[in-house]
């Protein structure tokens, strides 16, 4: 009896220092009355806000990196420019230059030398040029393809080779576009340090171009120099359109501490002009292959027909037998075809 007293005396006493020490506590640690689970939580006015365009929702988070605290990034509108906007552009520009050339093809036929192929070659482009050119023209269409998979492949190409070839592809592809890349920063580069004082606009370019360089009608053929207004065209949309493309690629490899949004806007600069331009060397393609006689001589052997140049650049063919006395011209028995 004597025991069980003393426990419950031992029980009472510990009872009362208890209660004399929640006393004591700060009110800010001494547990509330009521409960509100809810009340630290994020509202759905919150989320309904960060569903808007450009609005991100946050957390809070105790690690060092911050970014991991975002619990919506502010993106819905570049995934459906990316998704549904950007196939869209690309679509319609490589569709429709295709398009264009198909007809111009079928009304005006293959562009042939008026006068016939000659007896006669000129040097148009030497060595360094040819390297230039074909640096540049090779790394962007390697460029083109590995970046429009991008775009099209999970829509067009997955479905013909199947998620696993498509998935080691796509992963071949995304190196072939990172390294190439640096071969075509240096070939816009050279291209612009070598032709730049061939491609300053002037009145002579004008009237080419409102004539359509002659290409429309046959027996038609605008005085021009070592460059036409067509190809000063073709110029400063490779240097303008590749420096775009270098530069938003550069950031795109190499991200900056400004975030999300910055890669989101190169990413979309990048597309986007890479769809244009891919249009615009398709028509160069052509006018330069198939469509035009003895126009791709000029990047394959450096050497054209003579009656050719002095037909499409009839200026710059008198300035180099001025300047060189025709030494530079010389007999040859094969066409410029």
């Amino acid at each position: 009896m004597t025991s069980m007293l003393s426990k419950v005396i031992r029980t009472g006493l510990l009872s009362l220092v208890f209660g004399l020490f929640v006393v004591a506590m700060p009110a800010s640690a001494q547990q509330p009355s009521s409960v509100n689970p809810t009340a630290q939580s994020v509202k759905e006015a919150q989320l309904l806000d960060a569903l808007k365009p450009g609005q991100s929702l946050a957390g809070r988070v105790s690690i060092p990196n911050k970014d991991a605290a975002n619990l919506i990034q502010p993106g819905r509108d570049w995934r459906a420019f990316n998704q549904e906007t950007l196939p869209r552009i690309g679509t319609i520009a490589i569709l429709g230059v295709l398009a264009l050339l198909v007809l111009f093809y079928l009304v005006r036929g293959k562009i042939r030398i008026d006068a016939g192929p000659s007896q006669m070659r000129i040097t148009r482009f030497g060595s360094v040029d040819r390297f230039v050119h074909w640096l540049t023209a090779t790394s962007f269409i390697a460029l083109a393809i590995t970046g429009a998979n991008v775009t099209f492949g999970k829509s067009v190409l997955m479905p013909m080779m199947g998620p696993e070839a498509f998935s080691a592809w796509s992963g071949m592809a995304k190196l072939i576009h990172n390294y190439v890349g640096f071969a075509f920063m240096a070939g816009v580069a050279l291209t612009f340090l070598i032709w730049v004082k061939d491609n300053i606009p002037g009145a002579t370019d004008l009237k080419w171009i409102l004539v359509g360089g002659g290409l429309l009608s046959k027996g038609t053929h605008p005085p021009a120099k070592r460059f036409n207004g067509g190809q000063k065209i073709v110029f400063w949309s490779v240097v303008l359109g590749g420096a775009f493309l270098s530069l938003s690629g550069w950031h795109l490899l190499f991200p900056t501490a400004e975030g999300m949004a910055e890669a989101q806007w190169h990413a979309t600069l990048h597309g986007t002009v890479a769809f244009v331009m891919t249009a615009l060397i398709i028509g160069h393609i052509y006018i330069g292959s198939v469509g035009m006689e003895g126009a791709f001589d000029a990047m394959a052997s450096g050497e054209v027909d003579l009656n050719w140049a002095k037909e499409h650049h009839s200026l710059w063919v008198k300035e180099e037998m001025e300047r060189k006395s025709g030494s530079r011209i010389s007999g040859a028995a094969q066409p410029a075809e």
